[in-house]
This record gives structure tokens, sequence and C-alpha cells, in this order.
């Protein structure tokens, strides 16, 4: 029987980040435990709950933003000191609220993960890993990619020392001292580590990672290699993991793992058989889950998860009944402590009410006075611009920590705004000048009341670059606005790959000239999505990418004074060609270009976009068809007259415009692709083909794949 989990709204602190939420161990068996949370406002809070009434132990004072919070103490002893990371700095905490730790590391930038074991204590910033012994460094890393999480294998069960780092170019890393032991490929971009079962398993080597994109994994991490043991695909399409914990929420002895991700879903995952888990319950959110935890919060005996959101509520799913049956047993009756409670809350709200309008008449008085001053309301938004690999388009992710009023939405550059099925915002769209303002997009979205999470899907052009500008304005008095820009890059559908084939026919792009690496890998990270910031070490680095629309790949050599770039689609090597000249012609520096261009790419890539080609000319052919069939079904009432192709496409109606209005412009976009296929291939001939796309145009209606490449070959 599956249980039933109420939801309990305890308190709402200031804007949390990922994983700053913790519980401290129970006294007892089945008793209450405390809560520990850190937020932005750099307060950290405990309480405890009684007769469902948050009840402060302690509470500090405000200061700089609270990136990590985690729990540490004696090996086994009860893990009960809270350690927080300020900026650079580490702060401990008793369970009492005593401060018995300031310790200002020697990092440059802020802590963006921390891992607490025994006396060792693991830091990381952006790139940068740093291992601590009772506050003695002791260890450095430095990572070739943004570091999103940190762990360590527990040492009473490995008997050494193994830290391990999940890094955005979707590798973890597992160290031995300050070396790098070995490296293992993981399906997407790793947010969050956790020890399987909450202690690494029978062998204390297994890890549980999240990756942005959703996907979730266990990998066994021995003293020579890793060995994947399972792995969750996201084929519900939702946010990507934020937060993970081990808990035993359903009571069948075996603990479930639970996950909370960053469009407001909590899962929980059982292990039914030894194998994979399986989704046994989720529950949806309106905001996003920074920490999660499982435990006894409310009610002794009664076992709940606990979840922080973004915006700081503490909210927990519990297992306690939420109504309890009155004497006659007939009618349900609110218990007497429901009661005091609906009174007291009551009795909140009157005086917030009393408070805002207080506020509200203070603020107009000065705002008039001669001596005014404008102030503006800051509000904290949390944003995410990232590629899907499945449709080949960008998920925009805007989460306010108060309810979000309107969203306009600009962009220099042409963008498809697709269709999001979570979306519950009204859209309307300006018409705009493309030439004296370079505005290709100008939309906006009027949200519902209380919508704290806006999510947009657009899809660019490559080749095509510039911003993509969201001005976000809350319900806040006064009206104020912030602007995020977004950078659409000229090969924005390509994303990091681990590697490539290397047997397709491929076409390449030589630089050379007086440039320096640094150089160079700027000019990367302006053309390419998910490179490092940061020029990497050492003299020569290789990123290898693919396409997500076609398939297509590319690889990028590159060094002090030279650069290779290959790829089987000669678009890709057109495209770099003239941004990289643009780019170093800006700094004034010579380059000397040269190309290898491999016919039969050509050839391979159209075979490569055909398929595509032919299934949405297709779609559209049955798209067209649906107005005049149903038109037939009314007149003539019965269809079993037509042909069974026809027949298929009535009953497949629905979902034919629902997967047409999910992709505008698909087919322009192929023929646009095929175009710039076939007038860059000339290009790099010197001969210019332009005056024969009208022909190529209605080669391309006949969808004919040999006359398609005959017409290639013979231009």
């Amino acid at each position: 029987m599956e249980p039933s989990l109420a939801r309990v709204d305890y308190l709402q602190v200031g804007v949390t980040a990922q994983k700053t939420m913790r519980l401290l161990p129970a006294s007892g068996k089945k008793a209450t435990q405390k809560v520990v949370v850190g937020d932005q406002d750099g307060v950290v809070t405990c309480f405890g709950i009684k007769k469902g009434e948050a009840v402060p132990v302690f509470k500090t004072l405000p200061g700089q933003k609270i990136s990590r919070l985690e729990l540490g103490g004696a090996p086994n002893t009860p893990q009960e000191k809270i350690f927080v990371a300020i900026g650079s700095e580490v702060r401990g905490f008793t369970k009492r609220g005593k401060q018995f730790l300031s310790f200002e590391t020697n990092l440059t930038e802020s802590i963006k993960a921390m891992y607490i074991s025994g006396a060792d204590l693991f830091l990381c910033a952006s790139y940068i890993y740093n291992h601590y012994c009772d506050c003695k460094d002791q260890h450095y890393f430095l990572s070739g990619d943004k570091i999103n999480d940190v762990l360590c294998l527990p040492v009473d069960k490995v008997n050494c020392i193994t830290p391990v780092l999940a890094c955005q170019d979707r590798v973890l890393r597992v160290l031995q001292g300050s070396d790098l032991l070995y490296e293992v490929e993981v399906p997407g971009p790793p947010t969050v580590l956790a020890l399987s079962n909450g202690n690494g398993g029978d062998s204390g080597e297994e890890i549980v990672y999240g990756t942005s994109d959703g996907k979730l994994g266990v990998m066994q991490i021995t003293g020579t290699k890793a060995i994947p043991r399972w792995e969750i695909g996201n084929e519900k399409k939702r946010g990507g993991v934020l937060c993970i914990d081990s808990f035993d929420i359903l009571g069948d002895g075996v603990k479930e793992l639970l996950v909370g991700r960053d469009d407001g879903m909590i899962e929980i995952y059982n292990f039914e058989s030894a194998d994979d888990p399986v989704l046994r319950l989720d529950y949806a959110l309106s905001e996003s889950i920074a920490s999660i935890q499982g435990g006894c919060v409310g009610k002794d005996g009664y076992d709940e998860i606990l979840a922080a959101t973004y915006s700081g509520w503490l909210t927990g799913l519990t297992t306690e009944p939420v109504h309890r049956e009155g004497g006659s047993g007939e009618e349900l009756k609110l218990s007497q402590e429901m009661q005091s409670k609906i009174s007291s809350l009551r009795n909140e709200l009157e005086q917030l009410q009393m408070k805002v309008l207080q506020e509200r008449e203070k603020y107009q008085q000065s705002s008039q006075s001669s001596t005014a001053v404008s102030s503006v309301p800051a509000f904290s938004v949390n944003d995410k611009f990232t590629l899907n690999k499945d449709d080949a388009s960008y998920s925009l992710i805007l989460e306010v920590q108060t309810a979000i009023d309107n969203v306009l939405v600009q962009s220099d550059v042409p963008l498809d705004l697709l269709d999001v099925d979570k979306n519950s915002a009204v859209v309307s769209f300006s018409s705009c000048d493309s030439e004296p303002n370079s505005n290709f997009l100008l939309a906006t979205y009027r949200c519902q009341a209380n919508t704290t999470r806006l999510e947009l899907k657009v899809r660019s052009i490559e080749g095509q670059y510039g911003t993509l500008q969201a001005y976000v304005t809350p319900r806040i008095q006064p009206k104020t606005c912030q602007v995020h820009q977004y950078q659409i890059k000229p090969l924005s559908l390509h994303q990091r790959t681990h590697s490539i084939d290397q047997d397709r026919p491929m076409n390449t792009l030589m630089l050379k000239g007086q440039f320096s690496f640094a150089e160079i890998h700027s000019w990367v990270v302006f053309c390419l999505p998910e490179v490092p910031d940061k020029t990497p070490a050492g003299e020569c680095i290789t990123f290898y990418f693919q396409n997500t629309f076609l398939g297509t790949q590319l690889e990028s050599t590159y060094r002090k004074g030279e650069g290779y770039f290959k790829s089987d689609n000669i678009s890709t090597i057109s495209i770099l060609k003239d941004v990289l000249s643009k780019e170093a012609t800006k700094r004034k520096i010579n380059l000397n270009i040269s190309y290898d261009v491999n016919e039969e790419s050509v050839r391979h890539t159209l075979k490569l976009i055909h398929p595509k080609l032919e299934y949405q000319q297709l779609l559209a052919k049955k798209v067209h068809l649906i107005d005049a069939l149903r038109e037939l079904q009314v007149h003539e009432g019965n269809v079993d007259f037509l042909l069974p192709k026809y027949r298929s496409i009535l009953e497949e109606a629905d979902q034919l415009l629902e997967e047409y209005k999910r992709q505008p412009a698909h087919l322009e976009r192929l023929y646009g692709m095929i175009t710039d296929l076939f007038i860059d291939k000339f290009k790099f001939k010197g001969t210019n083909v332009k005056t024969k796309v009208p022909l190529l145009l209605e080669i391309l209606d006949g969808c004919d794949q040999d006359g398609l490449i005959a017409f290639f070959d013979a231009a």
C-alpha cells in the first residue's frame, strides 16, 4: 500500500542556496529532530517543532551569503556540530548556537562546495579544490572545469581519503592527495553528489550523482577505476537534480532515495529489486528544492521528508495523518491543536496586515517629503540557461523569491519561442523593427498570481549570434525590474561530448598567427557553449562537440600560435572561419587561415539531415489535411470509405497538431541548413551560387535524397 504523505509548511527563512539545510541527530529513537538552515541573508536558524509550531533554538546575526551547510563531529559520534561556508570563511557552531570556529581559508574566491569528514575539511571554489586537516592545508588541485560538488568516501570503510569532484564538463574526478587518480564520464553535468544509502553502501565505495539535465546514477569508486552500478534517464523531462538523501520513508526496512529537482519535484525511489530503483512516489512544489532530508520533525514517531525551497520555505511531507476521527466516529472534527494553530495564524495575519499598512503609509509620507530618497527594493533571481540535447532548444528558467508580474524577452538575433507545457503565463508578441534597433524578438509573458517560477524555451540559428535579454518585474511596490542577459553563441546548438567518431569524412580549418593560448581560448569560449572561461592548464587542449540538432560533430585542438578545427559539417567550419577571423581582426592580429574541404562530408551531412526533412515534410502534409478530413467526417458521418492512411491521420489528429505546434518553423530551419550547406560548399571554392537557391528549394519540396545529392554535385 502506498503511504499517504501530507504537506506541512513550517517556517520561511531568507532565500536559500543548494545544500544549506540539515537535520540534527535525534536524542532518542523516533524522537523529533531539530532543523538547521542557512540562508542568503547570512542567518543560521535552528528550530524544533512543538505542537505544530516552530520553536527557535538559536538564530545568528545577518551577514554574507551562506553557500553551504554541513554537519560534522568526531568519527563514530553523533554528527551534531554545524559548519557553514560564508564567502571564503568556514564557521562552526554547536547545536546550541555557540560559535567555536572561524576559519579564514586561503581561497581567493567564495566557497562553492564543502564536505566534512572527522577532522578533514574539503572545500571547492569554482576551479580550485583544497583539503584541510585540523584547519591545516594538506592538498590542492586545479580542475579543468567548474566544480559543482565534492564528497569523500567514508574513511572507516575504505581506509584512505578519497575525494570525488563533480565537474561541469560531465566528469567525476577522483583524487589521491593533490593528484588526479582517474576521471569517469557521466551522462550529464553532475550538480550533486551523495553517499549511496547514506554510508557508501556495504563497501563504502558507492556514490549517487544527479545531473543538471535530470539524470541519476550510482558509481562505485574503487582504487583503480569506477564501475557504473545503475543509471536512470529523465524520460518525464523533469528539472535538474539539486539535492539527494537516503531515508526509509516507506518503513520497509530499506532506505529509499529522496531526490529534489529544480522544477519543484520531490521524488521517492524504492529499491524493490537489488538492481535499479523504481519511482514509487512524487510530489510537486511550486519552486526549486534546494535541500532535502528524511527524518522525524513534526511529531514523535512520524517520519517525514523535509525540503527547503529556493525562497526559504521549509516544507514537510509527513506520514502523520492530517485528520483524526471525532469521538462519535461519524464525522471528522478538527483537533484542539489544529484549532489553536488556525487561531494563532489568524492573529499573525492580522498583525502582518496592520504592519504592511503602517509601512505603506510611512513610505508614502517619506516619498512625498522634500528630502525624499528613492529606494529600489532588492530581490533575488535564480536563473538557468541551458541547452537541451533532446530537442536542440535552450531552456531559460527564471525563479524569483516573490511572485512574478511579467517578464519581457528581447533578442537581437532571430529566435523561435517554443511551447512549454508547464508554462501557464499568457504570452503576447510585439512587432519589432530589426533594422535600426536590431530587434528580432519582443515578447511579454504575463504571469498568473503567485507564479514564482517561469520556464521558456527558445531555439537559435547557428551562425547568428548576439544577446537574449529578460526583463523580470516582480509583484512588489515600488515597481522595479532586473535585466538578465544570455549570450547566443555562433555555434549555439553544439554541446560538449567526451569523444567523437573519427571515421566520418572531416573538413579541417587551420589557423596560425601571433596569438597567445589565452587569446585563442577566449575566441573558442566566444564561439561555443560549455567551454570553461578559465584558460586550461598545460600548453595544448582538445575539446569535442556534437550538434544537438543534426548530430554532426566538431573537434577543436589549439595551443599558442595555432589552432585546428575538424568537422563533418562544412557549415560549422564556415561559421568558425568567419567568426575567428573577425575576432582576430578586432585585436589587430594577422591570421594565416588554411582549410581542407572533404567533398564526401557534404553527402554525409545531407544523409544526416534527410530523414529529419522527410519526417517534417510528412508531418506538415498530414497537418494540412486534417481540416479537410474532419469536414468530410462531419458531412459523411462515416469515414470507412477512406484509405487507411487517411483514417490514421484522423485518429492521430490531436497528437499530430500538438507535435506541429511544439516545433514551429522546424521545416524552415532544415531548409535553411541545407541552403547554408549548399552556399558554404561553393564559398570555399570561391563560387557564388545564391542565384541557384530557388532551384534548390524546388528540389527540397520534392524530398528526393538522390536528386538533392545530384544537384549538389552538379551545381
